[in-house]
């Protein structure tokens, strides 16, 4: 099981990694559901984590709110992802849809092309498209590169009320995708997670024991 702690800033990066964080998926402004963190806070954590043998997976967003963005964010989305490429990131997270709802699959190929042999995240713009689009748009991902999906399996709430919508997605990607299972899984309810639902990955801001 490969638990993927998500951190706003660098603060929690060291105690996440020492209780056992496989993963870092970094991120600032988690009150607006996370955007780009700086440079600073990216050096420090890809170091730490670095020589902990932790990868770390950076968020590439603006701002909150929603995930149509105009052609000037656009813009600095790319260059975001190039910057943090040059950092040593070891993979790049985002999304972006149209105005209609569907998946900007242009601007997508360009993050994707910024990531060069990075891993590539498509993050929770996923959960807003429409369910009879997502089945498809799995087989879409895989064919622009994408390699890893991040869901809750809704708009809202927690993973463990969607798991077998998440399964469906699971069964879809039939191992062409990885499935990084998020949205309200803790330490606490991770066992619960891991027997209902059937991915070997999860997400949240305390998938590990903080406290221990």
């Amino acid at each position: 099981m490969l638990r993927e702690f998500c951190a706003e800033n660098f603060y929690n990066v060291p105690e996440a990694i020492h209780a056992g964080a496989d993963r870092i998926e970094l991120c600032d402004r988690l009150d607006v559901g996370g955007t780009t963190p700086s440079e600073q806070v990216q050096k420090e954590v890809l170091a730490f984590a670095h020589q902990h043998q932790v990868k770390v997976v950076t968020m590439i967003r603006p701002r909150g709110g929603s995930f149509v963005y105009t052609d000037e964010e656009k813009a600095m989305m790319v260059e975001s992802a190039a910057r943090s490429v040059e950092l040593g990131a070891d993979g790049i997270v985002f999304g972006a849809l149209t105005p209609d709802g569907q998946i900007d699959w242009p601007f997508i190929d360009k993050l994707v092309e910024c990531a060069g042999n990075r891993e590539t995240v498509f993050h929770m713009a996923f959960d807003e498209l429409a369910e009879t689009a997502q089945l498809a748009a799995v087989s879409e991902l895989i064919g622009h590169g994408i390699n890893r999906l991040l869901t809750r399996g809704a708009k809202a709430g927690s993973a463990l009320n969607h798991y077998k919508w998440i399964n469906q997605l699971v069964e879809e990607a039939s191992g062409r995708l990885e499935i990084l299972a998020g949205g309200g899984l803790t330490y606490k309810n991770l066992s619960e997670a891991a027997e209902l639902i059937h991915t070997d990955q999860f997400h949240g801001t305390q998938i590990v024991d903080l406290d221990f």
